[in-house]
């Protein structure tokens, strides 16, 4: 026999022994199968493109705005087109005496005076219209011929990585596992599947609820600034937008790291207790660094992350408990 044949799996389920040779051509097919899936995930949100952007679109339209004073805000439309929103001033409140809501809704259709037709408007008396005057209005513009071929290429490469996500963990699981014994494939595992849980649980909560607070402030510092912000680059508002998920899902991931780092040995119940007063410093910080500079925003990131390591902590005293436990039991 060879000394160079590959050896059988061992009790422990362990794959068989590979050659460094042996190892790189598989290593070299899943880079070739990960390739490939991107590229087919790609091509396919690339035809689809607008029902992407239309995705990422979403907590845009979920943005409000908030007016500053009491001028009354009147939302002005044309059939289902938005035309502006105005704040009046007092004298143009009285002039057009629209009512005593501070927000309101006027509809601009055409009349029939004589043989004459003319524009006029009335107030719609729905109050959902009226609070339509509160949304965020920020149109997406590309400022440049090619812009139109990078947005689209920000949409198939972004959801290209969400699409083609499963199979490329599944692709290198395929490549790592053989070489795992059975007890090393069970924690790895349950680490995969708490961390993705993590890392869509943090993704979800930027997409539904910090984005569109996010966005509001954008919009309100604009204003306070005194600069326009009825319009944003779209390739900037989707790399934004995209990068302000990726980041908060990794965020997200802190409690599988730190688990981990127990299990080896690294860290323990002690320690972690100890760090608490440093952790929120940290995560303070990472509210500050992963989020807009607008203090409702971090705040809303620190929270969670701070809940999640005081959930790891006590999930560390609960492991050093039962190990205790069971080193009582074996005496």
């Amino acid at each position: 026999m060879s000394d160079f044949s590959p050896e059988p799996p061992d009790d422990n389920g362990g794959g068989p022994v590979k050659t460094f040779l042996e190892h790189l051509e598989d290593f070299r097919w899943v880079l070739v199968k990960i390739s490939v899936t991107l590229a087919l995930a790609m091509l396919v949100c690339l035809i689809g493109a607008n029902e992407v952007i239309a995705v990422i679109k979403w907590p845009l339209t979920r943005a409000s705005v908030s007016y500053p004073g009491t001028n009354q805000v009147v939302s002005v439309s044309y059939g289902s087109h938005h035309l502006a929103t105005l704040q009046l001033t007092p004298g143009e409140k009285q002039a057009l005496d629209l009512g005593t809501n501070r927000f309101v809704a006027v509809t601009v259709e055409p009349l029939t005076v004589g043989t004459n037709k003319v524009l006029g408007w009335r107030v719609d008396p729905d109050p959902r219209s009226a609070a339509d005057a509160q949304r965020m209005r920020v149109e997406l513009v590309n400022l440049s011929p090619a812009g139109g071929f990078f947005v689209a290429f920000q949409a198939a490469l972004y959801g290209g990585l969400v699409l083609a996500a499963p199979l490329i963990l599944y692709f290198i699981a395929s490549f790592v596992f053989p070489a795992l014994k059975m007890h090393e494939k069970k924690y790895v595992f349950r680490g995969l599947f708490v961390g993705l849980c993590l890392f869509l649980t943090g993704v979800s909560f930027c997409y539904f609820v910090l984005m569109p607070v996010a966005l509001s402030a954008s919009q309100m510092y604009s204003d306070w600034l005194g600069l326009g912000a009825s319009q944003w680059r779209a390739e900037d508002y989707i790399s934004f937008v995209c990068r302000f998920m990726l980041g908060m899902g990794l965020g997200f991931e802190m409690p599988v790291v730190i688990l981990t780092l127990v299990k080896i040995g690294v860290l323990n119940y002690g320690i972690l207790s100890k760090a608490r007063r440093y952790m929120i410093v940290v995560n303070l910080i990472l509210g500050a660094v992963l989020t807009t500079p607008e203090v409702v925003t971090q705040i809303l990131m620190f929270v969670p992350l701070q809940c999640l390591y005081e959930i790891t902590v006590w999930i560390a005293w609960y492991w050093e408990r039962q190990d205790k436990k069971r080193a009582r039991r074996g005496a």
